[in-house]
C-alpha cells in the first residue's frame, strides 16, 4: 500500500457487471476532480487469442480440463504485482490494451484477439485503478492485495453469473448454449481456487442476488433485472460506516448482519456513489498530504 500513490481495485468474475462499476468511479472521479490512470485485467492475459486458443487445445489433448483466463498461469500476475509496486512506489508504469472487437481495433488500432504496445501512464495522476480478474490474488508467487488501498469485489450469485454469460456469450459472440456450458465446466476449478478466495480480501463485496427463479441458469429466457434484484453489501471492517445514515438514505434496506446491508438491486449505483466517494476523498487527500 502507498500514502503517496494510492490503488483502487476491482474484482469480479466474468459478467458480474464490473464494466458498469467502473462507469460508477468514472462519475465519482470526474465530480471529485480526480486523476486516475485506469489499467485493465484483460491487459495482463499471457496469450493473444490465437495463442491461448491453441494453449487450450495443447492442454486439453494433455488431459488438462481446467486450464482458462481463469486461471494463475494464463495472466501474467508477476508483470501485474511489478505495475502495481511501482505505481505505489513511483506513480508512473505501463499497460497495454486486449483488443476485443472490430470497434477496438478501429480505436487503437490493433486487430482484434491481439494486445497493443505497452505504453507509460499519464503523468501526474491522483490514483490508480485496476478492474479484471486478479486484482487481489494472494498465492505462493504474487500478492497483490497488500498493494491495493481500496478493495472492491463485485460478484453474482453463481446462477446469475452463468446466465448472465449465456446470454451475453449468444448474444455478442455467437455461441450455443452447449458451448458456453463447456466453457462454464472448464473454468469452475480456477473460478473456485483462483477467483473466489480473492472476495475474502477485498474491503467491500458488492453481490447481486435475483429475486426470481434461477434454479435452471440453462434454460433461463432472460436476464433478471435490476428491479427483480437485491445486492448484499458487505464490509470487511464495518468501524467508521454510518449504516443508520446509508439505510435512511437508500428506500428499502436494511442491515442484514453486522457488517452487511441489503439493498434493491436498482439503488446499487446510489449505494455506491454514498459508500465510495467519501474513502476515495480520504485516499486521495491522504496521498496530497503524503
Amino acid at each position: 500500500m502507498s500514502k503517496k500513490h494510492p490503488i483502487i481495485s476491482v474484482v469480479g468474475s466474468s459478467g458480474a457487471g464490473t464494466s458498469t462499476v467502473k462507469s460508477t468511479f468514472d462519475q465519482i472521479f470526474r465530480r471529485e476532480g480526480i486523476s486516475a490512470v485506469s489499467i485493465e485485467g484483460d491487459a495482463f492475459h499471457r496469450y493473444n487469442r490465437a495463442d491461448m486458443k491453441e494453449e487450450l487445445q495443447k492442454r486439453y489433448d494433455a488431459g488438462d480440463q481446467g486450464f482458462s483466463h481463469f486461471s494463475y498461469e494464463a495472466n501474467e500476475l508477476r508483470e501485474l504485482e511489478r505495475v502495481f509496486r511501482e505505481y505505489g512506489e513511483t506513480g508512473k508504469g505501463k499497460t497495454r490494451h486486449y483488443v476485443h472487437d472490430d470497434a477496438e481495433a478501429e480505436k487503437w488500432g490493433t486487430p482484434p484477439g491481439h494486445f497493443t504496445e505497452w505504453s507509460d501512464f499519464e503523468d501526474e495522476s491522483d490514483l490508480l485503478f485496476y478492474e479484471g480478474l486478479h486484482g487481489c490474488v494472494v498465492n505462493d508467487e504474487v500478492n497483490l492485495s497488500a498493494l491495493a488501498d481500496l478493495k472492491i469485489g463485485v460478484v453474482p450469485v453463481i446462477n446469475l453469473e452463468w446466465i448472465q454469460k449465456i446470454h451475453r456469450d449468444r448474444a455478442s459472440r455467437g455461441y450455443t448454449t452447449e458451448a458456453v456450458t463447456d466453457v462454464i465446466l472448464r473454468r469452475m476449478h480456477s473460478y473456485v481456487n483462483c477467483i473466489t478466495p480473492q472476495f475474502t480480501e477485498t474491503d467491500i463485496n458488492f453481490q447481486r442476488v435475483p429475486v426470481v427463479d434461477t434454479s435452471n441458469p440453462f434454460v433461463a429466457r432472460w436476464i433478471p433485472t435490476a428491479d427483480e434484484s437485491l445486492v448484499v453489501i458487505r464490509f470487511k471492517n464495518p468501524r467508521g460506516i454510518d449504516f443508520p445514515y446509508l439505510t435512511s438514505m437508500i428506500n428499502g434496506s436494511w442491515m442484514s448482519r453486522a457488517n452487511s446491508i441489503v439493498i434493491p438491486g436498482n439503488r446499487q449505483d446510489l449505494a455506491m456513489q454514498l459508500i465510495l466517494t467519501p474513502l476515495i476523498e480520504r485516499i486521495v487527500r491522504e496521498s496530497k498530504r503524503a
